[in-house]
């Protein structure tokens, strides 16, 4: 099976930042794309951003430009720089990897337990 943990959420002022961080372990073959998601009281879970395996990113449109994804291939280790942070962000955020684990060409996706962000006016 594939563990994720999630780190580096807290609380942040309204302009400031914070970096989390999605490691993923266990019987991973090869990570088809690592996202990040986020979902704020009664609403539904959104897109953050997400990185596939060819290095390519994207983003949603409410944190372009703001919201930075990267990822430590050798480690299988995806990070989300978030700057300028504003009220709105203020969500749980999950990691979410799609990956082959056992039977070639089967892929499987994952999700971590959530990590709470809290931005402050």
């Amino acid at each position: 099976q594939v563990q994720l943990v999630e780190s580096g959420g807290g609380l942040a002022q309204a302009g400031g930042s914070l970096r989390l961080s999605c490691a993923a372990s266990g019987s991973i073959v090869t990570i088809n794309s690592m996202t990040w998601q986020r979902q704020a009281p009664g609403n539904q879970r959104e897109l953050v951003a997400q990185v596939r395996s060819d290095g390519a990113s994207n983003y949603g449109d409410s944190v372009k430009g703001r919201f930075t994804v990267s990822r430590d291939t050798a480690k299988n280790i995806m990070y989300l720089q978030m700057d300028n942070l504003k009220v709105e962000d203020t969500a749980v955020y999950y990691c979410k990897v799609i990956c082959q684990t056992g039977t070639p060409g089967r892929l499987s996706a994952y999700w971590g337990q959530g990590t709470q962000v809290t931005v402050s006016a």
